[in-house]
């Protein structure tokens, strides 16, 4: 592993590092990986595959993604021709997604909280992703009822919500409560997840979502496709407990 870079901000340090294997750079935080791409800025994760397959599903080209890491979704959806707009609260991600993760310049760049963003702003999306962390969980202010009725009103008629949600072990229910909760708010709530695997990344969907299908790999990255691919075959849509 190559250090590419340490970043000190005051949300503790960012780091960079390239896999000399396969030349696979990734963007640590927290002792976690928020993202991992190719050297295009081709995501590495099936759950950034899983929801830009979601996505390019639904009808609408406007899209807010809440967190942005790598930026690799939205690298993603400009290429794919979605207007995207993308929110963190840490300036530096930015910057670090535009030098090392191929982050192309069309996509808007706004530090805010997400929270925060969609109380103030009325821009209407056809889908809102939410992919923040703090450490290894989604900040409790974006899993919560205020929230998802904010989402709820930033969204258009045909529009979506998404969520990934890391899930630990066998026994972590996070992504079941989230589902949960969001059900009061929206009338039609999803859970794609794969049991087979315990350390994994689960995607709840909420809003115009009923006849949604399960996704597939849309844009191969440069190495780790087979692995990839089968991630994504994994995934299923499943009832919450």
């Amino acid at each position: 592993m190559i250090t590419l870079a340490t970043v000190e901000t005051e949300f503790g340090p960012i780091h960079v590092f390239r896999k000399r294997s396969t030349g696979a750079i990734s963007y640590e935080q927290d002792g976690c990986c928020q993202s991992e791409a190719d050297s295009r800025g081709v995501s590495l994760a099936a759950y950034i595959h899983a929801i830009y397959g979601l996505i390019q599903q639904a009808a609408g080209r406007k899209i807010l993604l809440i967190g942005c890491g790598g930026g690799t979704l939205a690298t993603l959806l400009i290429h794919g021709g979605y207007q995207v707009t993308v929110i963190d609260i840490n300036p530096a991600s930015f910057s670090i997604a535009r030098q090392y993760f191929a982050l192309p310049e069309q996509v808007r760049c706004e530090v805010a909280d997400g929270k925060a963003f969609l109380r103030e702003n009325i821009g209407i999306y056809d889908a809102i992703v939410i992919d923040a962390y703090q450490g290894a969980r989604i900040p409790a202010h974006l899993q919560s009822l205020a929230f998802y009725s904010l989402v709820r009103d930033r969204l258009s008629l045909s529009g979506a919500i998404f969520v990934n949600v890391h899930l630990a072990h066998a026994f972590d229910r996070q992504v079941d409560k989230i589902a949960e909760c969001m059900s009061t708010i929206f009338a039609n709530v999803r859970l794609l997840d794969s049991t087979q695997l315990l350390d994994r990344n689960a995607i709840v969907m909420g809003g115009h979502v009923a006849r949604t299908e399960c996704p597939r790999m849309l844009v191969p990255p440069q190495v780790q496709q087979e692995a990839i691919a089968a991630e994504l075959a994994a995934l299923k849509f499943r009832s919450w407990r």
